[in-house]
């Protein structure tokens, strides 16, 4: 999986400064077929719609899909890439709401650019503690060609002092 730009953050919106509203840095990332054989191996997934598109096609989707989890984790990358803390992340929930195609391999290469997913994510609420500590309530926003694949995609996280 290969970002097409490094998120960078702007003056002003680092976690710790975060505030209602901050915008978090986009991500876009293309995902690839190996992309999928590599998550297959790492989280024992080999469900042959992430692989064939002939068991894909006959299921009714569009060819083969990324897998869901691996679309979530994307969300969450958007996230952590902002806190630079994975530890930060209190909670994280979605709900999958179209599948992301990823295009076929040619020849044995996989040097088609792959999917384009794009992620985005906004600080909607904070919250202090008593102790002082701050947590913030971040919806996510994952795209392909347009359309939304994460619904209600939530993450509280812990804000750096």
């Amino acid at each position: 999986m290969s970002p097409t730009a490094e998120p960078t953050v702007a003056t002003g919106t680092s976690a710790a400064d975060a505030v209602e509203g901050t915008e978090l840095p986009p991500l876009s990332v293309r995902v690839s077929r190996t992309d999928l054989v590599r998550y297959a191996g790492a989280s024992g997934d080999f469900n042959p719609i992430h692989w064939s598109d002939r068991v894909a096609d006959s299921v009714g989707l569009p060819g083969v899909v990324a897998h869901g989890m691996l679309t979530m984790a994307l969300g969450g990358r958007v996230v952590t890439d902002w806190l630079g803390d994975p530890g930060a992340v209190l909670s994280y929930q979605v709900r999958f709401t179209r599948p992301v195609p990823v295009p076929d391999v040619v020849d044995g290469v996989d040097d088609v650019p792959g999917a384009l997913v794009e992620l985005s994510g906004t600080v909607k609420s904070i919250t202090v503690a008593d102790d002082g500590g701050r947590s913030a309530r971040v919806e996510i926003a994952a795209k392909f060609d347009g359309k939304t694949v994460l619904g209600r995609a939530v993450a509280v996280v812990l804000l750096p002092s």
